[in-house]
């Protein structure tokens, strides 16, 4: 806890804002696709996989918050550029962007960590980046 340097709090925080961005964003998709008018089930559930995996980056982030003795400081969360997904292939793509957008920000905690954090942030980061460029299977489809 006494190593626990204030700019690792503060990018702990920024990522947990970034999981959770993803998630609602992914939330919309997954209802958009369940309407009765667009009706793409697998979409549906997909998207929705998506969005509690999204969540659970952002509470394993705030456990490690809690654990290294910061304080969780959570923003507004974005809402999605749009309401209206038009097709799986747009809300793919988006969801590509929103991934690497994500993976790009761990990497850079990553570094971050390895500078001022303790071994074990260090690895709980490397786990969760591990799993977050593992988890974009495609279960559903």
């Amino acid at each position: 806890r006494q190593n626990y340097h204030q700019d690792s709090k503060a990018s702990i925080n920024r990522q947990i804002n970034l999981e959770l961005h993803p998630s609602y964003v992914y939330l919309s998709m997954s209802y958009y696709f369940d309407c009765d008018d667009v009706a793409l089930e697998n979409f549906a559930k997909y998207f929705l996989h998506q969005s509690h995996e999204e969540g659970e980056h952002a509470e394993k982030l705030m456990k490690l918050q809690n654990q290294g003795g910061g304080r969780i400081f959570l923003q507004d969360i974005k809402k999605p550029d749009y309401d209206d997904w038009e097709s799986g292939l747009n809300a793919m793509k988006c969801a590509l962007h929103l991934e690497r957008n994500v993976n790009q920000s761990l990497l850079e905690l990553h570094k971050l960590a390895t500078d001022k954090m303790t071994p074990f942030q260090v690895k709980a980061i490397k786990e969760l980046g591990s799993a977050c460029m593992l988890g974009f299977p495609l279960p559903f489809l």
